[in-house]
Parts: C-alpha cells; sequence; structure tokens
C-alpha cells in the first residue's frame, strides 16, 4: 500500500471531480512509480474519457502542466521512473489557460 497526496491546481480539478486534493492509499505490491500514478488517475478518477487528453499525451503528463514531486520538479526526480514513497506529495498545475 502506498498513501500519498495528489493535488490538482490551476483548473485541473474539473478534470478531476472539482476536486483539487486526494489522499489517496492505492494498494501496491511492489515498486510505484509516477507512471503507474498516471494509470491509476486514469483508469479510477477520470470519469469522462474526454477529459483523458486534458491531462495525458502520449503517455506521460501533457505539456503545459508543471508536475512536482515534494514541490521538486520531476525532471529532477526522474519523472516517470520516479518511486512513490509513503507521505509523497504530487502535484500537478495547468498552466493553461482559455481565452
Amino acid at each position: 500500500m502506498v498513501k500519498l497526496r495528489v493535488e490538482f491546481l490551476g483548473g485541473l480539478d474539473v478534470v478531476f471531480n472539482k476536486q483539487r486534493t486526494y489522499d489517496l492509499d492505492i494498494p501496491s505490491s511492489g515498486a510505484f512509480t509516477i507512471k503507474d500514478l498516471l494509470d491509476y488517475l486514469v483508469d479510477k478518477m477520470i470519469d469522462n474519457p474526454k477529459d483523458v487528453e486534458v491531462f495525458i499525451e502520449d503517455g506521460t503528463v501533457r505539456p503545459g502542466i508543471i508536475t512536482l514531486i515534494n514541490d521538486a520538479d520531476w525532471e529532477l526526480e526522474g519523472e516517470l521512473e520516479y518511486e512513490i514513497e509513503d507521505g509523497d506529495v504530487i502535484s500537478f498545475t495547468s498552466t493553461l489557460h482559455g481565452g
């Protein structure tokens, strides 16, 4: 079991039932990576299939969405391969705004 907090900011909360913060307990029998988390979020937490493309593109976080792992840029932490630990906070902040 992996316990973590996931935050959806900058309007992304609309895709995730208009809720900005989730405390998750995710069953896992081994290493649980950011890639696994993205798969979980798409499969379990996005109700409208059309909303997936707002969040994911080509198997990763869509360009224009800042991803932080414990307030550090995910690029410094290994991006999709980062192994999530209990207590981690993963934040997704959209910089894409309509006009």
